[in-house]
């Protein structure tokens, strides 16, 4: 293998290294040392639990709280529980806010063979230690918000055998007047909510209020996230003008936040590893976004305008909240562009399509770790004859090195001399010296993007494959993979030519120890896919050297 494609390699090798050591620092609550991103999680361990102020019609600052006249009967505060066959929520009557989420087909633990005496993960919560809540509301006056208490008029408390939806209605005491009715409406197999709001104008003046829809959280990352790599949390805005746009909680802390602030289109959404909530408006709605700060939740939502009500009148808003999975099949028939709440990071355009052809492949074996090995298998296949080239040069390379390295030894003192003659046996013997690497360095991206595709799929979570295998989202309980992934990582490199530098040599053979150590930590359909495309490499390599008369030889280095 050439000096050249060694210098290329170490530079992967380094910058990896660094990437390593900032995600590392970033997991310990501390800056990023070489590249502060706005992917740092937060110092905090835990958030403290509160309500986000009323946001205004422009400035979206504080309002204030609007409160019921004094003389009309208090309404208690309490909680109501609601169950389908795939949420149990929970909803405040003060102001009717969507305060608790569990996602009853996803347990929460993960790593474990599942049980149905298992708990299901929590989405939404709000206690001493979280906060993530769904809030609505009325502003342009003192009128309803999230604040005002509100009554459960009717409603049930569960599915029904047979039945396909079920209805909860919550409705204000008047508050100058006006009485803000929310009514719920949840269907079987479905994570998207109906919610319409509806104005009552029983006063004497016509009002003319705003609804607002806001998502509000703290700033914890997903349990899931590890040292070794994160995926995004925070706030989301989609338009068809601005497409995606992540919100990092730091920028929103030096309000620097820079997203579509008016649509008539779109959503805004709450973003973490898996899971994922968004308010959803119908297109054609006008709209104003926003992302702020309240102490230290973080709120995101849209205001939208109701017109004018006049006294006697009652006027409507319909809208959807999805609180749910990044199921990518599921989320695209919800809206344009929700499916992009998926994480592909910046190879989307690989991402996707790699997702397809893996949820096909799982359709016809019913199993996500046979589909990973499936997938590799046909993404190799693709790239054959492109690798085919790569490794017939190395093979080349491979049996030339003897001479090389008997050159170099006899050349050492005559460094100019060494290269010309270096180059002239490249001439005669017709080798490329970065022909082994140009055609792996075009198929980086793919594997990137495949990588991230098993990262950020919600299908991976819980997902058994063989054996003590049970969960595909966790690392190896006993790392086998690991280990069977370095084994064959360094077999690989045993059947490339060593460089002539003796130090380079040992160099080389520690890159795939220091490699295999992340692994460890690793969720196992990562290192299930890895270890599928050594174990092709290798076939392929050790093929291409045998028919082109290159002898199976391991080389080693020598250590003393």
């Amino acid at each position: 293998m050439s000096d050249i494609r060694r210098s290329i390699l170490w530079v992967i090798f380094g910058f990896s290294l660094i990437l390593i050591w900032d995600q590392w620092q970033i997991y310990n609550g501390n800056a990023a040392t070489f590249f502060p991103s706005s992917s740092s999680q937060k110092a905090a361990t835990s958030a403290p639990a509160g309500d986000a102020a009323v946001p205004s019609a422009s400035a979206l600052g504080a309002a204030a709280t609007a409160t019921p006249p004094s003389d009309a009967p208090a309404i208690p505060r309490e909680t109501h529980s609601v169950r389908t066959d795939v949420l149990a929520l929970s909803f405040d009557t003060e102001g009717g806010s969507l305060v608790g989420a569990q996602i009853l087909p996803h347990a929460a633990e993960t790593g474990k063979e599942l049980r149905e005496s298992q708990t299901p993960l929590t989405l939404l919560v709000q206690d001493a230690n979280r906060t993530y809540v769904a809030q609505t509301g009325l502003i342009g006056g003192e009128l309803p918000t999230h604040k005002t208490p509100m009554r459960l008029v009717s409603g049930d408390k569960a599915l029904a055998e047979g039945q396909d939806s079920l209805t909860l209605r919550f409705e204000s005491q008047p508050v100058n007047g006006v009485v803000l009715a929310k009514t719920y409406t949840l269907r079987r197999g479905a994570y998207d909510i109906g919610v319409q709001h509806e104005v009552i104008n029983q006063g004497d003046a016509p009002v003319t209020p705003q609804v607002y829809l806001q998502l509000v959280r703290d700033g914890m990352k997903a349990e899931s996230d590890t040292p070794f790599y994160s995926t995004f949390t925070g706030p989301a805005v989609f338009s068809e003008a601005s497409k995606f746009q992540k919100i990092e909680f730091e920028e929103i802390d030096k309000n620097k936040a820079s997203f579509q602030k008016t649509a008539s289109d779109g959503y805004v959404a709450m973003v973490q590893h898996y899971f994922a909530s968004a308010w959803l408006l119908d297109a054609g709605t006008e709209r104003e976004n926003f992302v702020r700060k309240v102490g230290g939740l973080y709120a995101a939502g849209m205001i939208t305008p109701l017109g004018t009500v006049a006294p006697g009148e009652t006027k409507a808003l319909t809208s959807r909240l999805f609180v749910g999975p990044q199921e990518e099949k599921v989320l695209e028939v919800l809206a344009p562009g929700l499916e992009l709440v998926k994480d592909y990071g910046w190879l989307t355009i690989l991402a996707k399509p790699l997702y397809w052809l893996l949820e096909k492949i799982h359709s016809f074996v019913g199993n996500w770790g046979w589909a990973i090995v499936l997938l590799v298998v046909l993404i190799k296949a693709a790239f054959y004859w492109l690798n085919a080239s790569a490794y017939r040069s190395m093979a080349k390379m491979k049996a030339i090195n003897p001479r090389i390295m008997e050159m170099r030894e006899r050349l050492k003192n005559n460094p100019q001399q060494m290269q010309q003659e270096m180059m002239k046996m490249y001439r005669e013997e017709k080798v490329n010296p970065l022909g082994g690497c140009f055609p792996i360095l075009i198929q980086i991206p793919v594997f990137i993007a495949l990588y991230w595709v098993l990262l950020a799929s919600v299908e991976m979570r819980n997902a058994p494959w063989v054996g003590w295998i049970v969960d595909l989202s966790s690392p190896d309980p006993y790392y086998i993979l690991p280990l069977v992934m370095a084994l064959t990582t360094i077999f690989q490199t045993a059947l490339n030519p060593l460089p002539p530098d003796p130090l380079q040599a040992k160099l080389m053979w520690m890159m795939p120890v220091v490699f295999s150590v992340m692994f460890f930590f690793f969720p196992a359909g990562l290192v299930l896919y890895w270890i599928t495309n050594n174990i092709l490499t290798i076939a392929q390599q050790a093929y291409i050297n045998h028919s082109m008369g290159v002898p199976l030889k391991f080389n080693l280095p020598k250590f003393k």
